[in-house]
C-alpha cells in the first residue's frame, strides 16, 4: 500500500477533496466491473433494474434469472472487496473481503482482476 493512499484515507474524514478522490477511485473500480459486460448486457441490466425499481416484484422468473446471470458477471463480491480494500483506513482480512479460500472472488483478487 502506498504511503500517499494511507494519508489520503486519514485526511478524507475532514477534507471534502480527499473524499471526492476516494469516491472517484471507487467509481473507477465499478467502471472496470461494468466493462466486463457487453453493450447489450449493460442495456438489458438497465432495463431490468428500471422495471424492478418502478414496479416492485414485477420481474417474472425468467427476468429474475437473467438479472441474476448478468449480476454474477459483475462479480459483486470482488467489486465490494476491492472498493473496501482501497478506501478502508485499516487493513481488512481477505476472508472478510473476498470470502473463503477457493471462492471465485478470492481467485479473481489474486489474479488482479
Amino acid at each position: 500500500m502506498a504511503f500517499g493512499m494511507t494519508v489520503l484515507r486519514r485526511v478524507s474524514k475532514s477534507t471534502p477533496l480527499a473524499r471526492a478522490l476516494l469516491a472517484g477511485e471507487v467509481a473507477l473500480i465499478a467502471g472496470r466491473h461494468l466493462g466486463r459486460l457487453s453493450g447489450e448486457e449493460r442495456r438489458r441490466l438497465v432495463v431490468l433494474l428500471g422495471t424492478a425499481a418502478r414496479h416492485r416484484g414485477h420481474l417474472g422468473p425468467r427476468e429474475r434469472r437473467e438479472l441474476a446471470l448478468i449480476t454474477a458477471k459483475l462479480e459483486p463480491r470482488l467489486l465490494l472487496g476491492s472498493a473496501v480494500r482501497r478506501v478502508s483506513p485499516v487493513p481488512i482480512p481477505a476472508r472478510v473481503l473476498y470470502g473463503r479460500k477457493g471462492s471465485p472472488a478470492r481467485r479473481a483478487a489474486r489474479l488482479g482482476r
